[in-house]
């Protein structure tokens, strides 16, 4: 089973942006919290934004506010990145999850992910 496809990394040059997308199956997207983490090379899983399944602010890291823009789309059971102003400091591998604020440390950076490269 594989509820969780990231999608939409790739190279950027820094001040660039990218869009990732995660497409969600097999349990009630509308009534969970999704999120989005993060690991970079030599560093530690870091939760990027938390995405309410209802009317709530979207909370992100203090590293991305203000150039990171997260969504959901309940009609299609994905959710959204938007990166933009990308620093090098973003290189990573992006996941997304269920229930940022609940899930096993093990399940956080965890699955298919998406490679995000920011370089010159």
């Amino acid at each position: 089973q594989v509820p969780l496809v990231e999608s939409g990394g790739g190279l950027v040059q820094p001040g660039g942006s990218l869009r990732l997308s995660c497409a969600a199956s097999g349990f009630t997207f509308s009534g969970t919290v999704m999120g989005w983490y993060r690991q970079a090379p030599g560093k530690e899983c870091e939760l990027v934004a938390s995405i309410p399944n209802g009317g709530g602010s979207i909370n992100y890291a203090d590293s991305v506010k203000g150039r990171f823009t997260s969504s959901r789309d309940n009609l299609k059971n994905t959710v959204y990145l938007q990166m933009n102003s990308l620093k090098p400091e973003d290189t990573a591998i992006y996941y997304c999850t269920t229930t940022p604020g609940v899930v096993p440390a093990n399940r956080r950076c965890w699955g298919q992910g998406t490679q995000v490269t920011v370089s010159a």
